[in-house]
């Protein structure tokens, strides 16, 4: 059983910073995409970053381009989410998840349907 634990969430300003972390327990880490997702009340769960872990493929959405960043550290079973410049709009429940890859195959997913297991998430909340 996989378990994937999000930590790093908290009220910051606008322009500030956080950083996500994603613990995994259970399987072995690197067979696996990892991703972040987040959710505002009210809307759809939407994609925000992964990382394929064994070659280290990484994609963004758009809008948090070039401010936030992935990251593993596949010694210690953990990913990361590094947001800098925050605005109001990133804030939301922001979910880690994995998908089990198939052999050879690196492609990103980026739907909610594709992932197999999710952490319980982590609020963000950005003030004006």
């Amino acid at each position: 059983q996989v378990q994937l634990i999000e930590s790093g969430g908290g009220l910051v300003q606008t322009g500030g910073a956080l950083r996500l972390s994603c613990a995994q327990s259970g399987r072995t880490f690197s067979t696996y995409t990892m991703g972040w997702f987040r959710q505002a009340p009210g809307k759809e769960r939407e994609f925000v970053s992964a990382v394929v872990l064994s070659a280290g493929i990484t994609s963004y959405t758009s809008s948090v381009k070039g401010r936030f960043a992935i990251s593993r550290d596949n010694a210690n079973n953990t990913m990361y989410l590094q947001m800098n410049n925050l605005n109001p709009e990133d804030s939301a429940v922001y979910y880690c998840a994995a998908h089990t890859n198939s052999p050879g195959n690196w492609a990103i997913q980026t739907t909610p349907a594709e992932y197999d297991y999710w952490g319980q998430g982590t609020q963000v909340t950005v003030s004006s």
